[in-house]
């Protein structure tokens, strides 16, 4: 058997990071993804795919990705029931990500997630009052 799914497009939203009573991080968030072919008035069209990141790929996406972000996401598709709040049965269809990674380009207008104690290419170390060299975006490999 084959369960797998690979998608790339924009975040519509901020990625919304929780945690279980156990600790473990979850972030669900959702991808716009373009339609390979126009419709009737010749605008292209997208599908909206819920996405559920856990552990330390949930964390990866709420901070490195933000509303609007080029995001390719690989998983597996996860068909799971639920109950409104009316006591009505309901369906979920959506990826479990397996592995994220940066796609296409950056917009410009979507912010880039650093503490707000960083400044021009320096961070706080965390053990003490140093600073440690965060790399200029020429010298990522992404």
């Amino acid at each position: 058997m084959l369960n797998v799914a690979i998608i790339m497009g924009r975040l519509t939203a901020e990625p919304e990071l929780k945690s279980t009573q156990s600790g473990i991080a979850v972030c669900s968030f959702r991808v716009a993804v373009d339609r390979r072919f126009k419709g009737q008035n010749e605008e292209r069209q997208a599908d909206f795919i819920n996405v559920v990141a856990w552990r330390q790929t949930a964390e990866f996406v709420s901070r490195y990705f933000g509303k609007g972000s080029m995001i390719a996401v690989q998983g597996s598709i996860q068909v799971r029931s639920y109950e409104d709040k009316n006591g009505i049965k309901r369906e979920a269809v959506e990826i479990v990500a397996e592995n994220v990674s940066f796609a296409g380009e950056q917009k410009q207008s979507v912010p880039t997630k650093v503490p707000p104690a960083a400044s021009r290419g320096r961070q706080p170390n965390s053990t003490d009052n140093d600073f440690e060299e965060i790399p200029e975006d020429d010298d990522l490999p992404f």
